[in-house]
């Protein structure tokens, strides 16, 4: 038995028998035989598999170590300190930049646009937007690159953008483009000069001082080991090669890592016999679909991956869309990169370094909208409450605004939303929201009806219909009211119910069971491109005048 082998909830023997002899910790110090006879043998079962693991419960961390919508991660390396940044696609701010002590607690800690004017999102569809970012530090300096991908409309499809600060948390400088086509830029730093690395195999082309203009032609480094779909680069230089890290397979089952090695920056590369060095090869496991990975360098010279991973729901939802884990590279006498000593993503690995909290985020930061907001439309109190402007337009549409989210990080959760309403007019409407994109989300929300009284119902919007769950006999009169709308999900199914409460009572207006969200996901709608995941949150919108209300708390459980 491995005791490090998860099963479909990422649940390992060493993770159960720790659990199952947790009540016998406090007998230690004592013999086994002062314990009863089951205690005895849950400490021997634990104490067997500790010695098999080497390494006690309390060091090892679980992937993946970012959960939810944390694509494409970029990692680089300051001192003790460890900066991430992920894909936001048309998610407003931009680029999250996270900052860890230890590599497996985060917290995010600022965006790479934090202008709406300069964030280019308006008009972008789903899945559109800011893709795969690399972070990079150099001379004192911290650089962000990216894909900027626009809607299929116009002669340019993608752009590179580049920006830099001197603090990992910015503010940045404003978004400069590369105009040279292809997607996953990196950054490679040498000798005061710096290089660009594009797909279509892997394309490196040199930057100006400032890294704000091209100076070269682009030119092809090497196509990749598998030749399929080869993306993702990264340079790194050891020992005297540079290292040439890809991903390939395509984004899906087949993702991977590859490698190759050149004496010279240019070539020619040699692929690693061990390849593809990162990949899942059991279609059972609970994490799947890696690659894209990044390596880092610890003070310790210990060297890490980080990578992109996705877990499903009924083998086939992405729910939770493409996610961050973290394995361990050691290195052959050879001098070859092995992720995890090739068995593929762990889900639960020794830690790297003694653990060190991240923090509480700042809330403002957990919280995004699709596409900035309008100018006001989101202001945070001092208390902690929101004041939020309703969406201009239907939540349907890519004009939608105002909607505000937070990634869903795990499959079974239960969320609350209290909202002060005002007097709302008939058209208009205010709830809470599981989200994926302008084409698919469900919402459980208050309305006005046309005789002036408030209605309950929940909407599911799919592609381009609309199924609507009413609860046609829940009659309030429309006026300045406080309601509690609360989303509770295990796995595809959710119950939403909405209360009031009234003189110190609560009461269930409306309640509605759905089994199968599955379109709150990667596969869910053929429509556009989806590579983000679900978000939860609230969201007002309807009617041709615009109105206020406040969120007096949020809390996922």
């Amino acid at each position: 038995m491995d005791p490090l082998a998860a099963d479909k909830h990422l649940l390992t023997p060493y993770e159960l028998a720790f659990e199952l002899s947790s009540g016998c910790f406090e007998n230690a110090g004592t013999s086994a035989g002062r314990r009863s006879g089951s205690e005895a043998g849950r400490f021997a079962v634990y104490e067997l598999l500790k010695e098999r693991v080497e390494a006690p419960f309390e060091k090892m961390y679980k992937n993946p170590i970012r959960r939810g919508f944390f694509p494409d991660p970029s990692i680089c390396a300051v001192g003790e300190d460890y900066y991430m940044v992920n894909s936001s696609f048309i998610f407003f701010p931009c680029i999250p930049i996270s900052h860890s002590r230890d590599l497996v607690n985060w917290k995010i800690i600022g965006f790479a646009i934090t202008d709406p004017k300069a964030a280019g999102l308006d008009e972008l569809e789903g899945g559109r937007g800011y893709w795969a970012p690399d972070i990079s530090y150099d001379n004192g300096t911290f650089y962000i690159t990216a894909t900027y991908r626009l809607n299929d409309t116009g002669p340019v499809y993608r752009r590179q953008v580049v920006v830099s600060s001197d603090k990992p948390e910015g503010p940045y400088s404003a978004p400069v483009f590369i105009e040279e086509d292809g997607i996953d830029p990196s950054l490679f730093h040498e000798n005061g000069r710096h290089y660009m690395l594009l797909n279509r195999g892997a394309r490196l082309l040199e930057l100006s001082s400032d890294c704000k203009r091209q100076i070269s032609e682009a030119k092809l480094l090497y196509y990749g080991s598998q030749k399929h779909a080869p993306e993702g680069s990264h340079l790194i230089k050891k020992d005297g090669y540079y290292y040439l890290f890809q991903a390939e397979g395509g984004t899906g089952p087949g993702h991977r890592i590859t490698v190759a090695r050149s004496r010279t920056l240019f070539g020619v590369y040699e692929p690693c016999p061990y390849n593809p060095i990162m990949r899942q090869t059991d279609p059972e496991a609970a994490i799947q679909r890696c690659g894209h990975g990044k390596p880092v360098k610890t003070p310790d010279g210990s060297w890490y991956m980080v990578y992109l991973c996705g877990r499903t729901l009924d083998e086939k939802y992405s729910i939770l869309g493409r996610e961050t884990a973290l394995d361990p590279i050691t290195w052959t006498p050879d001098g070859w990169p092995l992720v995890n000593n090739l068995k593929g993503p762990s889900a639960l690995q020794v830690r790297p370094l003694p653990e060190v909290s991240a923090g509480d985020i700042d809330a403002s930061l957990a919280w995004l909208t699709p596409r900035p907001p309008e100018e006001g439309a989101v202001a945070w109190n001092p208390d902690g409450t929101a004041t939020l402007l309703s969406s201009p337009a239907p939540l349907a549409s890519v004009d939608a605004r105002n909607i505000l989210l937070r990634r869903q990080d795990r499959f079974d959760f239960i969320s609350e939303a209290r909202l002060a309403l005002p007097h709302l007019m008939p058209g208009q409407e205010a709830g809470i929201i599981g989200y994926y994109d302008e084409n698919s989300w469900v919402l459980a929300s208050v309305y006005v009806r046309e005789d002036g009284t408030y209605g309950f119902r929940t909407t599911e919007h799919i592609g381009h219909d609309s199924i609507v769950h009413e609860d046609a006999a829940a009659r309030i009169p429309a006026e300045e009211s406080t309601f509690t709308f609360t989303m509770e999900t295990q796995g595809l199914a959710r119950t939403f119910r909405i209360k009031k409460e009234d003189a110190g009572t609560s009461r269930i207006l409306h309640e509605t069971k759905l089994t199968n969200v599955y379109y709150l996901s990667d596969e869910g709608v053929k429509m556009g491109k989806r590579f983000t995941g679900a978000m939860m949150g609230v969201a007002g919108a309807g009617g041709d005048t615009q109105f206020r209300y406040k969120l007096l708390d949020f809390t996922l459980t």
